[in-house]
């Protein structure tokens, strides 16, 4: 059964090797393999958050229309970083690549922990919401009911996030 495509978010982010490289090839299995990207956003150099001692991140967010479900679109942005060599070794370490789902559409899901929509924290990461708001200011948070531009003039998070 085929589903109605949905608007969703993705945030990829690198932070081993060839940073751009990653993400460029991550974006062009996802076009293969997910779905249309309708945007993305510029490329943003980040600190490490979470785990600091590491090195920065390149982060982008990505607008796309999919037909897959929730869980199958897990599935396959993990089959996807597996394919370009990600290894998860240890919580928010480093990485060559990175995948997260942000939103699908107005969902709110929790499956499992891997499998939580809206992200989890995600209105509390300038690396997640600096990049999002550049491409969808006027998105609602289907929790809180906020446009991301709105909780990103909000939020707490000093971490370093710009443009590259």
């Amino acid at each position: 059964m085929q589903l109605e495509k949905q608007k969703t978010y993705l945030l990829l982010g690198s932070n081993l090797g060839d940073r751009e490289s990653y993400l460029n090839n991550a974006l062009k299995l996802i076009a293969e393999e997910v779905g249309e990207i309708k945007s993305k956003s510029s490329i943003y150099e980040t600190a490490a958050w979470g785990k600091t001692d590491q090195p920065g991140f390149l982060n982008l967010a990505v607008e796309i229309e999919t037909s897959l479900t929730p869980l199958a679109l897990l599935k396959t942005v993990l089959k996807i970083e597996e394919s370009l060599g990600r290894v998860r070794e240890e919580r928010w370490g480093a990485r060559l690549i990175d995948i997260d789902i942000i939103l699908y559409g107005s969902e709110i899901i929790s499956i499992t922990d891997e499998l939580q929509i809206p992200h989890p924290e995600m209105e509390n990461r300038k690396f997640v919401m600096e990049p999002l708001a550049e491409i969808a200011p006027d998105l609602i948070h289907p929790l809180l009911h906020k446009s991301v531009s709105e909780i990103l003039t909000s939020l707490k998070d000093t971490l370093s996030v710009s443009k590259i």
